[in-house]
Formats: C-alpha cells, structure tokens, sequence
C-alpha cells in the first residue's frame, strides 16, 4: 500500500461528525452494541500488486494482507468501505478507519505518504509476515 493521503468525504459536513483535529471525527459507531463514540479518519490509497499479499488487489479487492496487519499495527476497524468510490476507481482505494482511543487514529495518519506492505518469512516451515512502514 503506497501514496496514503487524507480523503475527507462529504459525510463530515453533516452534524454527525465532529472535528476534532485536522482530518480527525468524533461520531457514533455504526456496529450495533457499541455504545460510546468512536475517532474515524478516512484515507485514500494505492495497492501495490508487486507486493507479498496485494497481487490481486485492486479498489474492488482490498486484499486482507497487508489490510490486516494495518488494522492490528494501530489498533482499529473498517468503520467505511466508500463501496462506491471504490467501485468506480481504478486505482485508488478508500477507507475509513475507527477506533475508541483517539491515540491509534493520531498514529495511523502518520502513514501519510508513506508505504505499508507485508514482507513474508518462514519460521519452522510455516509462512508468516512483518509488516513495514517506510
């Protein structure tokens, strides 16, 4: 995943976000059960398909490697897909991201125009994977 930069949907204009910092948004969670509000950022980004994990991907196929490891690196949820944006893009995906703690949303926007991607090892024959931000 390359070229991240902020992405800031018209949703945020609307009364049920609240700007807390620059590209940062308080607002209520969109799973049922979880009560408290939530911190969401949304982000635009490339698929990298020469990489471990992201060989098929595209905007219509977030690939779950290096997507997964990007969720637990900063402790959050896909709380947006922008399905259609998505759909209609060639090459850039969006995403919106949450989390309860407004720390692991601070942290992920310091992705910005940097690279995260998967570089696969093997340990006692199994495969596994680190992931690495430049």
């Amino acid at each position: 995943m390359k070229n991240f930069k902020n992405y800031t949907p018209d949703k945020y204009q609307t009364s049920e976000f609240q700007e807390i910092e620059e590209g940062i948004y308080r607002t209520h969670s969109p799973y049922d059960g979880f009560e408290e509000d939530i911190f969401v950022t949304s982000l635009c980004f490339e698929m990298e398909p020469e990489r471990y994990g992201e060989e098929d991907a595209s905007p219509r196929n977030i690939t779950q490697v290096p997507m997964e490891g990007l969720l637990d690196e900063f402790n959050l949820f896909v709380t947006d897909f922008y399905e259609e944006l998505n759909e209609a893009s060639e090459t850039i995906c969006y995403q919106e991201f949450g989390s309860d703690n407004l720390s692991d949303i601070q942290r992920l926007r310091t992705i910005i125009g940097k690279r995260f991607y998967a570089v696969p090892y093997i340990e006692d024959g199994e495969e596994y994977y680190d992931m690495v931000m430049e």
